[in-house]
């Protein structure tokens, strides 16, 4: 199996701030059994490592104001529900890089796929887990907070002073206000056409408008336009809950309508690529003949590969989280609930062999069907874009690609993150870790080249949403720790496996979202003290909407002794 490749010096860091940690972190904060393979210093690289997001220039971020005066950065964004990092002054997830004095503020994995759960006032810690936090709020007022800067004069001058220090000079603060000019522009834009006004709400965002939006919106237009063709930017209007990350690497497809190939290094980093091009990586490909298929993929590239490659590597130790010993259980009913999970569930959810990875991976089977959820991602994957800068692509680099405009977003993409594969290397580290992997004898891996591997990437992008035939299939994953990834379905819209189990039309129409956890039905808990946010949902009336509750109506059937029995099996899974 793969091994993690931690620098010495790093572990050296990392293991004196699991001696500084504990004090803070562990009276604090219950860390779940998440298996042998994860611990102190697989959990705080997650929480730290550096994948090449440049969400806003630190020096900025630290310079901002919230509107009552305060420091934007003042609580560490738990007003939005992220979490603090015991070992660094920002959020867990939350990242700084670049050269010394020019960092940026960026993103990583953790933001997104660490969760607190409370029971009894106690907190347990998720790691890998749906976050519960609101990125919608944080992007939002982030911008807000700009706006006031550029429009508010002495608002401008104590943000200045504060990022250049006392007494900088003429040029110093035009260059300053050049740039805060056009992050504003670029996000702005982004915010006008792309934030619906019903917003995602805390613990969801749509993940795929959003990469949709970035790379062909903001990265493939002209420099002399801040890089932006408008006219691709589309409403970001089907939000979905961020996945739980265990075992999900060893899925033989992923995505939440299972449209990407996975289970091997190769796919791990063209998905995880395409991620951070979505969380603000810096990602300008310019025309240049001189190239093979004439677009250089690497002109104006932050994304850092071994940072990816990485953090796959600690996607793959994040073991499902064990049901707390602190938690009731009730043993007797076991054994009914497994009979009835095997009966009702097993079919789409068992832990079976999947489609092996290239060159031979071992994969898990992840069903694509439609079970009649929320159809609105399907329409977002159908979108199409002016293909900007790639319009000078030719077939030489990926004959399979034939560029038009409009051409599709989903295409787009692919080939913007096979192109900055090809050209940056990465993908030879990321086959040599399959090679090792691979089933079988030498002789089985024979031949298996990194062309190969791509092209296996290549061809694993199918979506099979139809809108024309009203097909939307979704990933059926299987269900280890199921338990702590509430709410449920692809989109949130349902609070707790026990209302899973009742029809869409008795499911709560309503419910508030927040990290209080209920033991007895296994999801969000009824009361979220300090929660304001309400998730509104729609029924099978209104099936495209983003928001409904409608489909997967398996168990509905069964006695009340009977769902009591699966959801106390479905504890230890």
């Amino acid at each position: 199996m793969r091994k993690l490749r931690i620098g010495a010096s790093l572990k050296t860091f990392l293991l004196s701030a699991a001696l500084l940690a504990p004090g803070l972190a562990q009276a604090q904060i219950n860390y779940l059994d998440q298996g042998k393979k994860w611990g102190t210093i697989s959990r705080l690289l997650f929480y730290t490592r550096d994948q090449g997001s440049q969400m806003i220039p630190l020096a900025w971020a630290k310079a901002l104001k919230t509107p009552d005066g305060a420091p934007f950065m003042d609580d560490k964004f738990a007003r939005y529900g992220y979490l603090p990092n015991p070992v660094s002054y920002l959020p867990i997830g939350f990242t700084s890089g670049g050269p010394k004095g020019q960092e940026s503020l960026g993103m990583t994995c953790a933001a997104c796929h660490t969760r607190d759960l409370i029971v009894n006032n106690q907190r347990y810690r998720v790691d890998g887990g749906p976050a519960i936090s609101d990125f919608f709020g944080l992007l939002t007022d982030m911008i807000a907070a700009v706006r006031t800067v550029r429009e508010n004069p002495a608002a401008w001058d104590a943000f200045a002073a504060q990022v250049l220090g006392p007494h900088p000079s003429e040029n110093a603060v035009a260059e300053l206000h050049a740039a805060v000019d056009t992050w504003y522009l670029r996000e702005n834009t982004l915010r006008e056409r792309a934030y619906p006004v019903d917003y995602w709400g805390t613990g969801r965002l749509d993940a795929v408008s959003m990469i949709f939006n970035r790379l062909t919106g903001m990265d493939l237009g002209e420099k002399a336009d801040a890089y932006l063709i408008p006219g691709n930017i589309g409403l970001a209007d089907a939000p979905v809950r961020y996945p739980f990350l265990w075992n999900a690497a060893i899925q033989d497809r992923t995505q939440w309508p299972g449209f990407s190939g996975n289970g091997t290094a190769v796919m791990g980093l063209s998905r995880n690529t395409g991620e951070v091009y979505g969380v603000f990586a810096t990602f300008h490909p310019a025309y240049d003949p001189k190239k093979i298929g004439n677009i250089n993929f690497m002109a104006d590239n932050s994304a850092k590969w071994s940072g990816l490659l990485v953090l796959e590597g600690l996607v793959r130790r994040i073991g499902a989280p064990a049901w707390p010993a602190q938690f009731p259980v009730f043993t007797d009913l076991r054994p009914r609930g497994k009979q009835l999970y095997e009966e009702n569930c097993a079919s789409c959810h068992a832990q079976l062999p999947g489609k092996p990875g290239f060159p031979n991976v071992p994969t898990w089977r992840t069903p694509i069907q439609d079970v009649g959820t929320d159809s609105r991602e399907c329409d977002i994957l159908a979108r199409t874009a002016n293909p900007g800068v790639l319009s000078n692509m030719s077939s030489r680099l990926f004959p399979k690609f034939k560029v038009t405009n409009p051409s599709s977003s989903f295409d787009l993409l692919v080939y913007s993150v096979l192109g900055s594969m090809v050209q940056s290397g990465s993908i030879v580290p990321a086959f040599g870790e399959d090679l090792i992997d691979s089933i079988g004898s030498k002789a089985g891996n024979k031949g298996a080249t990194k062309e190969q591997a791509l092209a296996a990437v290549e061809d694993g992008q199918v979506s099979q949403c139809d809108i024309a035939k009203k097909v939307f299939p979704y990933e059926s994953r299987v269900m280890s720790g199921i338990w702590a990834a509430a709410p449920y379905l692809h989109n949130g819209s349902v609070p707790t496996l026990a209302d899973l189990l009742k029809p869409a039309a008795e499911r709560p129409v309503s419910f508030a979202v927040g990290p209080y956890y209920d033991t007895r039905k296994l999801g969000l808990a009824a009361d979220q003290p300090g929660t304001t946010y309400i998730r509104t949902t729609t029924g099978c009336d209104d099936r495209n909407s983003g928001n409904s509750r409608c489909g997967h109506e398996y168990g509905t059937t069964l006695s009340a002794d009977d769902k009591r029995a699966l959801l106390e099996y479905m504890k230890v899974l």
